[in-house]
C-alpha cells in the first residue's frame, strides 16, 4: 500500500512542474508581446506627430504645437477664410441670379419692344383705314422745287404799280409805298393764327365733286360748299404742320348781307379774348365782277389750284388803322417766299382806303382765294400750298 502512494505523488510533482514551466513560458511570452505593442504604440505616436507637423504646413503647424497664441490666430484665419469662401459663394450666386435676372428683362424688353411695334403697327394701319375714309386726305404739300405755271382761262389783265423784288403790288391809295414801308422786317412772336370769314356764304363753280344748290349770285348757305369749307381745308393743313389754329365758321353775310363787317369784327374781337394772336386770316372768295368764265388758276407739278390774292387795308379812308403797315409787311414776307417755292401761286397785293377790320391784328389780313369761275376742288389745293409757305415763314 505505501509503495503505491510514494509513486503516485511522484507523479503528481512530474505534473506539477510541467505545468509551471508553461505557466512560465506563457508569462514571458505575454510580457514580450505586450512589450513590443508598447513599442509598436510609442512609434505610431512620434510618426502621427511628425505626420500632423507635415499637415499644418510645416512651419505653421510646428508654431500651432509650441505656441498656443499662434494656433488661435491661426484658427481665427481660417475661421476668416472660411467665412469668405462662404461669401465668394454666395456672391457666385448673386451674379448668377442677376445674369439670370438681366437675361430675363432682356427678354421682356425685347417682347415689350415687339408689342410696341406691334401696336405701332395697328395705330398704322388704322390710321391708314382712317384716312382712306375721309372724303378728302389730308397731303401736304411738296417742298421740293417743281414746275410752276399760270394757266388761266379768259384771264383778266394783271395790273400793278409797284413792285418790290419779287412781289408785285398793286397800290389803289395815294400813299408812297418806300423801301422802309415795303421791307419785311419783321419777326413773328405770336404763331397763333385765327381764322374767320366775313362772306361766310361766298362759293363757287358747281363740279362733278362739289355740287350745291344756290341760294344766291355764287352763293350759299350750306358752308360745305362755300369759303368757309376752303378755310377749314386752311386749318386742317397748318394744324398738320403743328400750328395752333382757331377758325370760326359763324354767318356774318345771313341772313343780311349788309352790316357783314361789324358783325365779323365782333367776332374776332370775341375770338382775341380767348385766343390773342398778331395773324388773323379773313378769308374771302374774290367776287370780281363775279365772271363765270375768270377761274384765276395756277398749275403746281400735276395739281390745279385758285390763285391767291392778298387785300391790305390802311388808314386812308379815315378809319384809325395804325397796323397797316406791318399787315403790309406780313402779306410781303409770304408773298416773297411764295414765289420763291411756287412762283404764281399769289397775285399782286391789293393795297385799299379802305380799313377791313384789319386794326384789329398786328398781322391782320384779307386772303381772296379764287373766283367765282373756279371749282371747290382748285380752292381747297391752294390751301396745301399755302400752308406750306406759311409754315416755311412763321417758322424761321
Amino acid at each position: 500500500m505505501f509503495n503505491v502512494t510514494v509513486l503516485k505523488m511522484k507523479d503528481i510533482m512530474k505534473y506539477l512542474v510541467g505545468i509551471i514551466i508553461t505557466i512560465g513560458v506563457v508569462v514571458y511570452t505575454a510580457r514580450y508581446f505586450y512589450s513590443k505593442k508598447n513599442n509598436l504604440k510609442e512609434a505610431e505616436n512620434k510618426m502621427q506627430v511628425k505626420l500632423e507637423i507635415f499637415s499644418f504646413g510645416s512651419l505653421t503647424g510646428c508654431l500651432d504645437k509650441t505656441v498656443p497664441t499662434m494656433s488661435y490666430m491661426n484658427e481665427e484665419y481660417n475661421k476668416i477664410e472660411k467665412e469668405n469662401e462662404e461669401k465668394k459663394e454666395i456672391n457666385y450666386l448673386e451674379e448668377i441670379l442677376k445674369t439670370e435676372i438681366s437675361t430675363i428683362k432682356g427678354i421682356e424688353k425685347i417682347e415689350k419692344e415687339s408689342q410696341e411695334e406691334n401696336i405701332k403697327e395697328a395705330v398704322s394701319e388704322n390710321e391708314e383705314k382712317n384716312l382712306e375714309n375721309k372724303s378728302e386726305d389730308i397731303i401736304l404739300a411738296n417742298t421740293e422745287e417743281i414746275k410752276t405755271e399760270v394757266v388761266t382761262q379768259n384771264p383778266i389783265t394783271e395790273s400793278y404799280n409797284v413792285q418790290y423784288g419779287n412781289v408785285k403790288i398793286k397800290n389803289q391809295t395815294t400813299y408812297t409805298l418806300t423801301e422802309e414801308i415795303l421791307k419785311p422786317d419783321i419777326k413773328i412772336d405770336n404763331k397763333n393764327i385765327l381764322i374767320f370769314h366775313t362772306h361766310s356764304c361766298e362759293s363757287y363753280t358747281s363740279s362733278d365733286k362739289y355740287t350745291y344748290t344756290s341760294t344766291g349770285n355764287y352763293r350759299t348757305t350750306d358752308l360745305n360748299y362755300t369759303v368757309t369749307r376752303v378755310g377749314t381745308e386752311l386749318e386742317n393743313y397748318l394744324k398738320q404742320y403743328n400750328l395752333n389754329v382757331i377758325h370760326d365758321t359763324s354767318y356774318h353775310d345771313y341772313p343780311s348781307y349788309t352790316g357783314s363787317y361789324t358783325r365779323s369784327l365782333q367776332t374776332v374781337e370775341n375770338m382775341l379774348k380767348t385766343s390773342p394772336s398778331d395773324i388773323i386770316i379773313d378769308l374771302h372768295r374774290d367776287a370780281i365782277g363775279s365772271r363765270s368764265d375768270y377761274a384765276p388758276t395756277v398749275k403746281i407739278g400735276e395739281d390745279y389750284a385758285a390763285q391767291i390774292m392778298f387785300v391790305i387795308g390802311t388808314n386812308e379812308g379815315g378809319l384809325l388803322h395804325p397796323n397797316w403797315n406791318q399787315n403790309l409787311k406780313f402779306a410781303i414776307k409770304i408773298q416773297q417766299k411764295a414765289e420763291e417755292m411756287y412762283p404764281g401761286l399769289f397775285k399782286p397785293i391789293m393795297v385799299t382806303k379802305s380799313r377791313y377790320n384789319q386794326h384789329t391784328g398786328k398781322y391782320a389780313n384779307i386772303i381772296e382765294v379764287g373766283a367765282t369761275g373756279n371749282t371747290l376742288e382748285q380752292c381747297i389745293t391752294s390751301m396745301k400750298y399755302l400752308s406750306s409757305v406759311m409754315n416755311e415763314v412763321i417758322s424761321e
